[in-house]
């Protein structure tokens, strides 16, 4: 048999079972719907949790009194440092101009009364994974037996990263992460289950249908293609649509509102031509697969 043959059976299939196949394509829609305003969500909220990460810094004081020859040798360890990303000279009148910048009243008058800069040089290391922040203490200035931290090279006077801040930076980030990711799998398992739950109705309204064509010598395979194509068209319809109203609500309330709110423009979540291929192959993938799936308890005859 040609595939025109299958599919006038599917469209035929459609339209005496027009109800259940509503449902069936109403059920994919709002489902498509639901999936295309949350995936982005969780990319955004990922993408911000992920900047606040990169937030989490090692500074490392130099020592005033450190020689040429100690401060290279600081620099070589700096960048030989596992898990370091990048390494940031920081000499101390860039210092200065920070945190005048951050802290005009502290650092304005108090150094004007002082006459002198009190801040030391330092470099800025950003490390490769925020998770492995306390390993590169650890090496550069490992605790005794006190606890306390002595710095393991000359050159550096010594070693902050700002532990309680940097634990509930890692910590909240985290969580976030984990709850984020966990909703995704949980709302793409409960929208496979919803919509095969959809279509197993639609199929049920039909199994006597199905059992006569199984008693007269159809093979399975026969029987299966044009529920197959009806899977097909019902996901692909559903998706056309939810993808219609997604760009008449991007272009009509997200755009527009773009400039307000920093999350609407998050850089990190996906671009809207890929989203729209991404939902429409799952709708068609997901209806087409439980259609198939669905089937095959009525094959058994």
């Amino acid at each position: 048999m040609s595939f025109g043959f299958f599919f006038k059976e599917a469209i035929r299939g459609l339209s005496r079972n027009s109800a259940p196949a509503l449902a069936a394509l109403l059920t994919v829609l709002l489902t498509a719907l639901v999936l295309g305003v949350f995936i982005p969500i969780v990319q955004a909220t990922t993408g911000t949790a992920n900047e606040v990460r990169e937030r989490v810094l090692v500074n490392v004081y130099v020592a005033e009194d450190a020689t040429k020859a100690e401060r290279e040798q600081l620099a070589a360890a700096l960048e030989r440092t596992a898990n370091v990303k990048s390494v940031e000279y920081v000499p101390k009148e860039q210092g200065l101009k920070e945190a005048r910048r951050k802290n005009p009243e502290a650092f304005g008058r108090g150094v004007d009364l002082l006459g002198a800069n009190p801040l030391p040089d330092m470099y800025r290391v950003v490390p490769d994974d925020p998770d492995g922040v306390a390993a590169i203490v650890d090496r550069l200035a490992p605790a005794n037996a006190d606890g306390v931290r002595e710095p393991s090279l000359a050159a550096i006077d010594e070693v902050r990263n700002k532990e309680e801040d940097t634990e509930k930076i890692l910590s909240a980030t985290g969580l976030v992460k984990i709850l984020t990711g966990g909703l995704m799998a949980l709302l793409v398992f409960a929208s496979i289950a919803l919509i095969a739950n959809t279509l197993r109705l639609s199929i049920f309204a039909r199994r006597r249908e199905v059992e006569v064509m199984k008693l007269v010598g159809a093979t399975n395979w026969f029987i299966r293609w044009p529920f197959v194509i009806e899977g097909v068209i019902v996901g692909l319809m559903g998706g056309v649509l939810a993808v219609m109203l997604l760009t008449i609500a991007k272009e009509t309330f997200i755009d527009p509102l773009e400039d307000r709110f920093a999350l609407l423009a998050a850089p990190e979540t996906i671009d809207f031509p890929l989203l729209i291929v991404v939902l429409l192959i799952a709708c068609v993938a997901v209806s087409a697969a439980g259609s198939a799936i669905t089937l095959r308890r009525f094959l058994r005859v």
